[in-house]
């Protein structure tokens, strides 16, 4: 396989074969990224791609889920994509599905026909980073879209039968916005009504705009327990209808999963329980990205 720069994948991808087929992120302007700072976007050859899928052809024939590296790979355009799901679909028909990071500009910029082939071509799930439904805070963070066009992107893919799932970052408001921060998440989060959301606690990494507000004093980290109070008023203003709500990556204090809305009552006292320290939570040394 031919990879280069910074590989990124969810981690419900952590057992797909993985083909780069974007080096960066096309928006890369986020104040609490660091993953492809320093890194030119820039789409590969159709070549190298054909390549990288014949290679997996021969070497990864276990593995049934194919993950298109990196940031942004929907803003790939639809000719190539659709060439490139052609031959996944031709050399690797033992995948079951194809995932791929999606932002609101390469969402706006595919029309719901075409949303539509690539799903039949074998597109079976969106990763979209909304972060926060508070838009404040999405220009804060320089985040390229609004909550209404974040809605109008989730529905979208939603509308092209495609799953879709949400990224959350709890404490991204920082102290003086974190329960408007959740509160709007919430309603964003109904409003579009995903398959997954998945909430990371936020880790400030050094060399990015909000890693210098924190050292500076301008942005405060949440406690722990201000996390879980985020979390909890979050989850409380969520109403999704068959949605899986996940809060089990290593950057969270208490794991969570659960399946709206039947677990919602038992998982806002799951938190209420941990909140009153009957529950321990994750130690800081053991946290991460």
């Amino acid at each position: 396989m031919h990879y280069e720069g910074n590989m990124i994948r969810p981690p419900s991808e952590a057992y797909s074969i993985l083909l780069q087929a974007t080096v960066g992120c096309s928006h890369n302007k986020c104040t609490f990224c660091g993953a492809y700072k320093g890194e030119r976007f820039k789409i590969k050859s159709d070549d190298i791609i054909r390549e990288d899928i014949a290679f997996a052809a021969r070497h990864c024939r276990k593995q049934d889920r194919l993950f298109i590296c990196d940031g942004d790979a929907l803003i790939i355009p639809q000719k190539r994509l659709v060439m490139m799901l052609s031959e996944i679909r031709k050399q690797l028909p033992w995948v079951r599905r194809v995932g791929v990071y999606a932002n609101t500009k390469g969402i706006r910029m595919k029309t719901p026909e075409e949303l539509k082939i690539l799903h039949d071509l074998g597109l079976g799930i969106a990763y979209m980073g909304l972060e926060t439904g508070d838009d404040v805070t999405l220009k804060a963070v320089r985040k390229g879209a609004d909550s209404a066009v974040m809605i109008e992107a989730g529905k979208k893919i939603r509308a092209a039968s495609i799953d879709l799932s949400i990224t959350v970052l709890l404490g991204i408001a920082g102290r003086e916005r974190s329960e408007i921060h959740a509160r709007e998440t919430g309603r964003v989060l109904s409003a579009i009504d995903p398959e997954f959301v998945g909430a990371l606690s936020l880790m400030l990494i050094p060399g990015t705009p909000l890693y210098a507000d924190y050292e500076a004093g301008t942005f405060p980290l949440l406690s722990p327990n201000e996390m879980l109070r985020e979390i909890r008023t979050m989850i409380a203003h969520t109403h999704m209808t068959n949605g899986l709500f996940h809060a089990n990556h290593a950057s969270n204090y208490l794991p969570i999963r659960a399946k709206f809305p039947a677990d919602k009552a038992k998982t806002l006292a799951l938190i209420d329980q941990a909140l009153k320290g009957r529950i321990a939570l994750k130690p800081e040394f053991m946290r991460a990205l």
